[in-house]
């Protein structure tokens, strides 16, 4: 059989309907990304003797093939992917958990080979995931597609961490074992083991996972917080928020504010995520002399109080800004703002 063709030599290939595109274009991406999970999924499925879940992951397998071929070809209807291909995800899932702890939250790999092999399939199928997401930007992406690539990381990771189960090893040899006893555990997913790997988990959260950037519900609330402490100690201030880029989100401005105050404030919420600290803290070390002597010059940069930079897990996700009387006053609502930012 002849495998060459030569067509693609200057950079260029075809979809299912014929259109020539190059080989970087968002659709050969994902397609690749999809083609690597499939062969990732069949390195685990070869130590797997269990037919359940060899059945399964081939299942799954053929699934990935229609949903190529609908990325390939998006205008034939039959290579939409049904829902019930999402149902039996789901419902195996259901099964494999039946002997998992209640809880555990992160594992490290290589308990198993086949479960290590599961672990790779699974980042695989997050990294197609993202692929698809970028491609469905320009390009339609079904949403069945879209839904069953988000199930298929975590039945990727149900079924490692079943592996590592006493029941689940024995599936994996061959031999039957009953899906229903919790205390049927073993391996680091149960027990004093997944207690030992909690200290590193909480880290790589905290620096890598749990980061979500302000958005507008979250600004208005701190702004109507900022606003009614301001009116309690008799301020009329503006109050920006931006994002952690320095963009404005939210900006509000009092009754008889002054004028200058929403450019002012502005710069503030901006200032303090540029330089990762409070406005007033940057006051010190501005003056001449210091590290940051000439910064004032810069046109959207303030070195007097009343900007703090929103902080929650460690990460910077936004600024707010204070602008309205003194720096000392503007900076004092700020830290009321920071006293409460965690409770809304």
């Amino acid at each position: 059989m002849k495998v060459y063709t030569k067509h693609g030599d200057k950079g260029m290939t075809s979809l299912g309907s014929g259109m020539q595109i190059f080989k970087s274009d968002e659709r050969i991406d994902t397609l690749g990304c999809i083609d690597e999970l499939t062969s990732q999924i069949g390195l685990a499925k070869v130590l797997i003797k269990e037919e359940a879940l060899r059945g399964g992951l081939t299942r799954v397998q053929r699934n990935l093939m229609t949903v190529m071929a609908g990325i390939a070809d998006i205008r034939n209807p039959q290579y939409i992917l049904q829902e019930e291909e999402i149902a039996f995800l789901e419902m195996e899932m259901d099964r494999m958990n039946e002997v998992l702890p209640e809880t555990f939250s992160f594992v490290l790999p290589g308990a198993s080979e086949a479960g290590a092999r599961l672990d790779v399939a699974r980042t695989v199928a997050r990294r197609a995931e993202r692929a698809l997401i970028t491609m469905d930007r320009r390009f339609s992406a079904q949403g069945s597609t879209k839904m069953f690539l988000n199930r298929l990381s975590d039945y990727l990771y149900i079924m490692a961490r079943y592996l590592e189960t006493d029941a689940g090893k024995m599936a994996a040899a061959g031999v039957a074992a009953p899906v229903t006893d919790k205390t049927a555990q073993s391996g680091p997913t149960g027990g004093k083991a997944m207690e030992g790997s909690n200290d590193i988990v909480k880290e790589v959260l905290r620096q890598l996972g749990d980061y979500r950037p302000i958005d507008l519900a979250r600004a208005k609330r701190l702004i109507e917080a900022v606003e009614a402490r301001a009116l309690e100690t008799g301020k009329k201030a503006v109050i920006a928020v931006c994002n952690s880029e320095g963009n404005p989100i939210a900006v509000h401005v009092m009754d008889d504010a002054f004028l200058v105050s929403y450019e002012v404030a502005v710069k503030k919420a901006y200032t303090s995520v540029a330089v990762k600290m409070s406005t007033m803290e940057l006051s010190k070390i501005a003056q001449p002399g210091q590290t940051f002597y000439g910064l004032a010059n810069l046109d959207k940069m303030v070195i007097f109080g009343g900007g703090v930079p929103l902080v929650e897990n460690g990460r910077i996700i936004g600024g707010l800004g204070v602008s309205g009387g003194t720096g000392e006053e503007d900076h004092a609502l700020c830290e009321y703002a920071l006293s409460i930012f965690s409770q809304l």
